[in-house]
């Protein structure tokens, strides 16, 4: 396996024990940055370190596949996407119809136009 799949698929694991942490009524939604490095790993057939089977409630010996195919499946009935600073916790009392997807520098930037 590419050294830098295997690196990406580390930071997938390590976001997914942080946002496993969250009790699952206060989870975002699976986020889909997720998605690059899980579809890098799909068709390796090497074991994953055993940290991360236990953590994706594997077995020992697991590969990246069957990893990849947990992970996925979070994607299935899933209706939307976190936004990155939603992550791993739902926002509280942000309304996502009124998200700005350019929110405005404050006053206090340092870039002023």
């Amino acid at each position: 396996m590419h050294p830098a799949a295997s690196l990406q698929f580390e930071r997938v694991m390590n976001e997914f024990a942080r946002w496993l942490a969250v009790p699952e009524d206060e989870r975002s939604p699976a986020p889909a940055w997720w998605w690059g490095p899980a579809m890098a790993v799909r068709d390796v057939h090497q074991p994953m370190p055993s940290a991360w089977a236990c953590a994706l409630g594997l077995s020992e010996g697991s590969t990246f596949a069957d990893g990849v195919r947990l992970l996925l499946a979070l994607f299935e009935d899933q209706t939307s996407l976190p936004w990155p600073d939603d992550f791993p916790r739902k926002a509280e009392s942000k309304d996502d119809e009124t998200r700005e997807l350019h929110p405005q520098p404050s006053n206090n930037s340092a870039f002023q136009p």
